[in-house]
């Protein structure tokens, strides 16, 4: 063998031991990569059939009381009871088959080799991020920009998550009643729900009332919006109009809808349906629905402590117009049209245009008609001569 062939020979082999030293650490690398990416978690799940197999997990985590000290001293709970995971959502009645412990958790999260999450919360936060996202997809999309997301990429771990509204191994089916709906956002929004249970609309809801709207009606589910910017608080009478202007609706609470439409007609109405209509970003000092109603407070337009009521309706106004004296209430006859009986004068003086007004445009549309047909008529004389 010469001594090109041998060189030959020694390159192929260093070679060789190159090849098998890359496959051998990728073998080594895999479990490592699996663990610390949720990705391949991610995939599976998207494309298995649910496995309903929990068993091996819960040899361990179906003991009661189980706990662990975190290193902030919460105290996280790793406690499981298969009863509620059966009776869940994702649980018997799951149509495409009940979910197992790691259909959601992944199957590479045993043995837990992981370092424990710095707080119970922050667990919470990052399963959420990780283990909802892979089926409820379109949900998610929703939440991009919400204000609870923009919260949480803020660094505010106390913005709610996905189990924080509808549970963790206890999901329920999302059609729940307006009542729990309400109270589950109260467990977050405490002074706001404590308004709202008191107002018109909370005590009808709490009395069974199914109809009046609760949190999500006006804020939305998963993409709710900040509701202190201007685009939400000129869009808002479109969220009272939602009910107010529903004719079928309100008849059965025997009100008017002239209520929402006497507010697009009135000066307040029509300017700020107008700059809404130019750039609906731009802040508004003209009153909406909310400003003289309230916003979770809103109460019953006869009690004595509505801010409509005639008593505090000056109050109201000044809100606005600071310089308005007692007189300046009256100038305004509310969302009902006037009456003989409420306001004569002004009753007589708006049946008077109302009649005057057509007559003088139907008289005339009547002398224009009349003269256009006289010279259509003198002009076919003068063709017939």
């Amino acid at each position: 063998m010469t001594r090109n062939d041998r060189l030959i020979c020694l390159f192929f082999a260093i070679g060789g031991l190159f090849i098998l030293a890359g496959v051998a650490l990728a073998f080594n690398m895999s479990p490592v990569l699996a663990q610390d990416s949720p990705t391949p978690t991610a995939v599976a799940q998207n494309n298995v059939t649910p496995t309903g197999d929990d068993s091996y997990c819960l040899v361990c985590h179906a003991q009661p009381s189980q706990t662990y000290t975190l290193a902030d001293g919460s105290i996280f709970d790793i406690a499981v009871n298969p009863d509620t995971i059966a009776s869940s959502v994702h649980g018997t009645q799951n149509e495409s088959g009940k979910l197992g412990c790691t259909d959601c958790h992944g199957e590479n999260i045993f043995p837990h080799t992981q370092p424990l999450p710095i707080s119970s919360r922050a667990y919470t936060v990052q399963q959420s991020a990780l283990v909802c996202v892979d089926c409820h997809q379109d949900q998610t999309s929703e939440l991009v920009d919400s204000v609870h997301d923009n919260a949480l990429a803020a660094g505010n771990l106390s913005a709610a998550t996905c189990v924080d509204c509808h549970g963790a191994h206890d999901v329920q089916p999302p059609d729940v009643s307006h009542q729990t709906t309400a109270l589950t956002c109260g467990n977050c929004h405490v002074s706001v729900f404590q308004e709202y249970e008191h107002s018109v609309h909370g005590e009808a809801l709490f009395d069974g009332d199914e109809n009046v709207p609760t949190c999500v009606d006006c804020h939305g589910v998963h993409g709710i919006q900040n509701p202190t910017t201007a685009l939400f608080r000129n869009r808002s009478p479109e969220l009272c109009a939602d009910c107010h202007a529903d004719v079928e609706l309100m008849a059965q609470y025997d009100i008017t809808t002239n209520v929402f439409e006497s507010y697009l007609t009135d000066f307040h109405g029509q300017t700020v349906a107008l700059f809404e209509q130019q750039d609906p970003n731009v802040p508004t000092n003209k009153a909406v629905c909310i400003d003289c109603h309230g916003v979770h407070d809103i109460g019953r337009t006869d009690e004595n402590t509505s801010r409509v009521v005639r008593e505090n309706l000056l109050e109201t106004c000044q809100q606005c117009h600071p310089g308005a004296s007692s007189n300046f209430p009256d100038s305004w006859v509310g969302h009902f049209p006037p009456t003989a009986e409420s306001h004569p004068l002004l009753f007589i003086v708006t049946l008077f245009y109302n009649i005057l007004i057509p007559v003088t445009v139907g008289g005339f549309i009547l002398l224009v008609a009349t003269d256009v047909f006289r010279r259509i008529r003198e002009r076919l004389g003068r063709k017939d001569a």
